[in-house]
């Protein structure tokens, strides 16, 4: 009997075809690339409609993905999405069910099926011989790779080969929600000049029950008493605050400078080597707990 899967249809570049005003998803495009494929697996095709841009996929899109995984008895799914938001769909599902039966597989590319000397068709044969390996994980199936997909950085805007997997993993506990609810995130970044805008910084971060922080290096940040009152009195009031490196690997690292020891003392969180997308959804889902999920 064929191997039984679950081709979750979103949109991005590898489904659309040209409009007037520039690239944009078309009906039926997958359909038509799967059955010149003949993967010989037993194929059943569901959308999280309508066909959209990745800029526009978010919780409530996670959500309905979930489900359909959720009610999913066969051997395996793949997913087609967009680049752009693809680090955190990837993180949003590997956050949500951290030990998957089957295998989970995204796939997207950077040019649409069909393009001349594209890498659409290469991108979603690999992604289907992927989710025909039996091999449970997340992963996403791109420029001849398969990576893991819970801590991938998108490193290129235009090229084929662009994404890379970090490594990262979480080292924040798993969270008890498995579905993203109405909470208020985001993330922030420190900068040179930051504490002239601290000002600012407050106003946002009492609009916000947690943000993830990118910080320099192995964690550190400059040493201004109002930068830090921020955040030190936003966390007091329950916004919580994790931090991450801006660096794409290597992760944080307490105690390595003294720049960093008053980031930790304000009770700001550690968020080791995860990438800013992986600790972005796993501090969703804990906000999550005891919420009703976005739909």
């Amino acid at each position: 009997m064929a191997q039984r899967i679950l081709v979750i249809e979103t949109g991005g570049t590898i489904c659309m075809r040209q409009g007037p005003d520039g690239l944009v998803p078309e009906d039926g495009v997958l359909a038509d690339a799967l059955a010149a494929l003949g993967s010989g697996l037993d194929v059943t095709t569901r959308r999280i409609g309508p066909l959209r841009d990745s800029a526009e996929m978010g919780p409530l899109e996670w959500n309905a993905i979930l489900d359909l995984i959720d009610a999913w008895d066969g051997d395996g799914v793949l997913v087609t999405h967009g680049t752009d938001t693809m680090a955190f769909t990837g993180a949003a599902l590997a956050a949500a069910l951290p030990t998957p039966r089957v295998p989970m597989i995204l796939c997207g590319s950077m040019l649409p099926l069909g393009a001349a000397g594209g890498d659409a068709e290469g991108n979603l044969a690999l992604a289907l011989e992927a989710v025909a390996s039996g091999l449970p994980g997340h992963y996403l199936c791109f420029a001849g790779q398969r990576m893991q997909a819970g801590s991938l950085v998108k490193h290129h805007s235009h090229q084929a080969d662009a994404f890379r997997a970090t490594g990262g993993g979480t080292t924040m506990a798993l969270p008890a929600a498995r579905r993203y609810g109405a909470c208020r995130l985001a993330i922030l970044t420190v900068a040179p000049g930051m504490p002239l805008a601290a000002g600012a910084l407050a106003a946002m971060l009492a609009g916000l029950d947690g943000a993830v922080l990118r910080v320099f290096g192995a964690g550190t940040i400059m040493q201004d008493k109002g930068l830090l009152s921020v955040l030190r009195d936003a966390v007091a009031r329950g916004c919580r605050i994790v931090a991450v490196s801006q660096c794409e690997q290597g992760g944080l690292e307490a105690g390595a400078y003294a720049a960093g020891a008053a980031i930790w003392a304000a009770g700001v969180e550690n968020g080791g080597d995860m990438t800013p997308e992986r600790a972005f959804c796993t501090l969703w889902l804990e906000f999550s707990v005891g919420k009703a999920a976005l739909d």
